[in-house]
């Protein structure tokens, strides 16, 4: 999993009290925000999660970047106690992304994860503006759309903010329709927690509902059993890790072998002959005539 900076953000305005996602849609939120932050942190020990919220008067930083999940969940108890007025979506991520700008760690990328379960009042030119400058500034923006999906006008925006600011990783748009199932539950099969490796089966947006993910080989639902699902992936995760690990050191060693054999020169003679004499002397020739030549000086 990749080194993050990820600041999430809730909607709390009034239309989160709405019961369509049991028990409400905010509690619905404040669940899948704590496998989200479950999720990152497993990936990586080294990554970090901020929580904003986005409604009443506007956006409000909860808690800066931690890796503590208490903070998280104090930081969700008390939004609970200001559900209030409209969403501020816009203004919502610029926050975000200066909190992130601000992150200790600089080799950390930048994430940012919104929950929109109210009317969208920004103007879809302004969304894909503010997508652009997101993308410059290497930051991928997630969203979970989720409540009155039968208007398409949110789905709309969000998809032109999408389209906008993808870049080569991250940045996917999530519908998650009402069912029976936990909004958690259903995030655990889509893009936002599988990354590129679930399938995607409806086109564009990244849907959840039906996709198998890492764990379409094995005929596993991962939204029958969320806790189960998310122990299955990230020790896939590190056996994959393992096995990378393996890999390269198995290259090393074979590399360092091969240096290991290379000599430096090869002797293409004895040091001796069979005579006794050093092998660079001369030639058993030469030295026949060199006998001779005594011969006929002593005589």
């Amino acid at each position: 999993m990749p080194l993050e900076a990820v600041m999430i953000v809730v909607d709390n305005s009034e239309s989160s009290r709405n019961g369509d996602y049991p028990p409400t849609r905010f509690d619905a939120q404040a669940d899948a925000v704590s496998i989200i932050f479950q999720n990152v942190i497993q990936g990586n020990p080294e990554s970090s999660v901020g929580l904003m919220s986005m409604g009443g008067k506007g956006p409000e930083v909860l808690v800066t970047l931690t890796t503590d999940q208490g903070k998280i969940y104090e930081g969700l108890h008390r939004t609970k106690k200001t559900i209030r007025g409209h969403a501020h979506l816009a203004t919502g991520i610029q926050v975000a992304g200066l909190a992130l700008k601000h992150r200790q760690n600089k080799s950390q990328r930048q994430r940012i994860i919104v929950f929109v379960c109210s009317p969208i009042e920004e103007d879809e030119s302004d969304l894909v503006k503010l997508a652009k400058k997101m993308k410059k500034n290497n930051v991928s923006v997630d969203f979970v759309l989720f409540g009155d999906v039968e208007d398409d006008t949110n789905e709309r925006k969000l998809k032109a903010f999408n389209d906008a600011v993808k870049g080569g990783e991250g940045s996917n748009l999530v519908v998650i329709p009402p069912s029976g199932k936990l909004l958690s539950d259903q995030l655990l099969s889509t893009p936002l927690l599988l990354g590129d490796n679930v399938p995607s089966q409806a086109g564009g947006g990244g849907e959840a509902g039906g996709a198998g993910g890492d764990f379409g080989d094995f005929g596993f639902d991962p939204s029958t059993d969320p806790e189960l699902a998310l122990a299955l992936r990230m020790s896939m995760e590190e056996e994959r890790a393992r096995q990378e690990k393996k890999a390269k050191e198995e290259a090393a060693a074979a590399a360092k072998t091969n240096l290991e054999t290379v000599k430096e020169g090869e002797e293409s003679e004895p040091l001796l002959n069979t005579d006794g004499d050093a092998s660079g002397s001369g030639s058993k020739d030469d030295k026949k005539d060199d006998k001779d030549g005594d011969k006929m000086d002593t005589s």
